[in-house]
């Protein structure tokens, strides 16, 4: 969050003191917020929230740039996520570290503020991969994979989606046979993160003698399951995404799983920490644009002196905090067990284009400038653009509040 919320406050006669007191602030790192956000946070959330950031920025921040062009993840800093307990964070035993809703969003926060790419590898790691086997697993299957998975040293990629059956998960053509104590998947997967680097995927397919019911399988990395990766991206580049394919693969069913509830239910964990973490995001861009008018003379003054850079800081200072409040009420409810997915529905959609806007307009406010990988905001607005897509589009969000709102559904 840093100095997002740092009033701006400018003299036609002094600018150079105005100068200067954006420099203090940003120097001492304070949140002069007109929300007074810390107060409404518990120690331990902002305990994690700092130890994350500190991490970010020291072991992450200078190496983004040169992943994001090479389009590959540093792979070497999975122990020290794991280290800092980030994987499966807000789920309890086997390692991992039981924050809650609201420390896990901020957490996610923090990681998205790095990049997308590194809040997306955590989120698929906890929310989907690890959230299933812990809600859907049997008690042999979690100590199997979660103490692994929580140490950093199995990774795995949740594959739903398929080429054909994105937004309607229910036209899957994955199938699963019973053969022995296994099942055999046959079936093809699309745009899957962490799927090039994954141990093991939970994969959902339909099972042919129980009339075509929707099931959850952990298969691991072996004979059956090959995975090509995604190539040519502009988007979440530091992202590992790949497609697989399954032949025969054999795979253990999650008993506790059933039907497209299954799935749903471990989307809607994921979508909690998008809505979370794609304001860090925003808060990175804003603090650029920040940077920049701070230091960018214009007619002899600084840009950020300018009525209408100011009017742009304010606005969007007002979506970020409008975000921050909408997750920490979202995150409280969780906490209490009293989230619903419609609300989820509307902290997605809500935060993500919310951010989207936040780093458009700060790609425009650096100029020129702005499209320098390094000046980070290009990337961040990038990577945006494929937030807005996964895990539900913007579009099918809005369409699930509004079945909430008027009781009718467009989707069929």
């Amino acid at each position: 969050m840093r100095s997002f919320l740092l009033a701006l406050r400018t003299s036609r006669r002094c600018y150079s003191a105005a100068h200067k007191a954006i420099k203090l602030a940003q120097q001492q790192d304070l949140e002069q917020d007109i929300l007074a956000w810390e107060s409404l946070l518990a120690p331990e959330e902002t305990a994690a929230r700092d130890a994350v950031r500190a991490w970010v920025d020291a072991r992450f921040a200078p190496r983004i740039t040169e992943a994001h062009r090479r389009g590959a993840f540093p792979r070497d800093l999975i122990p020290e996520l794991a280290e800092l307990g980030v994987f499966g964070a807000s789920l309890q035993g086997y390692g991992c570290a039981g924050m809650s809703s609201v420390a896990y969003g901020l957490v996610m926060q923090e990681l998205e503020r790095g990049d997308s790419a590194l809040r997306s590898l955590c989120s698929v790691q906890g929310s989907l991969v690890m959230h299933a086997i812990h809600a859907f697993g049997s008690p042999e299957q979690r100590e199997r994979w979660l103490p692994a998975l929580a140490q950093g040293k199995l990774i795995g990629c949740f594959a739903l989606t398929e080429s054909s059956a994105g937004s309607d998960p229910a036209a899957m053509a994955a199938t699963a046979r019973r053969d022995g104590d296994a099942y055999m998947l046959e079936g093809e997967k699309a745009w899957i993160t962490n799927a090039p680097i994954a141990d093991l995927a939970v994969v959902f397919a339909k099972v042919a003698d129980e009339d075509g019911r929707v099931r959850a399988f952990v298969v691991e990395r072996g004979p059956g399951l090959e995975v090509h990766s995604v190539e040519g991206k502009l988007s979440l580049r530091a992202s590992p995404t790949g497609n697989i394919l399954l032949a025969a693969a054999r795979g253990a069913l999650l008993p506790g799983s059933g039907g497209l509830k299954s799935a749903l239910q471990c989307l809607t964990q994921a979508r909690e920490g998008i809505a979370w973490g794609v304001t860090g995001a925003a808060m990175d861009c804003f603090e650029a644009a920040l940077d920049y008018g701070a230091h960018r003379q214009v007619f002899g003054r600084p840009l950020a002196s300018r009525q209408l850079f100011q009017e742009r800081l304010a606005t969007m200072a007002q979506s970020i905090v409008t975000s921050q409040l909408m997750s920490l009420h979202f995150g409280r409810l969780k906490d209490q067990g009293r989230l619903t997915p419609v609300q989820v529905s509307l902290h997605k959609r809500h935060n993500v284009a919310a951010a989207r806007r936040v780093a458009s307009d700060a790609r425009a406010m650096l100029g020129a400038n702005g499209i320098i990988d390094t000046n980070k905001v290009m990337r961040h607005l990038m990577n945006l653009e494929s937030v807005y897509t996964y895990e539900g589009t913007d579009d099918v969000h809005a369409l699930a509040v509004g079945r909430a709102l008027t009781g009718i559904s467009a989707f069929s």
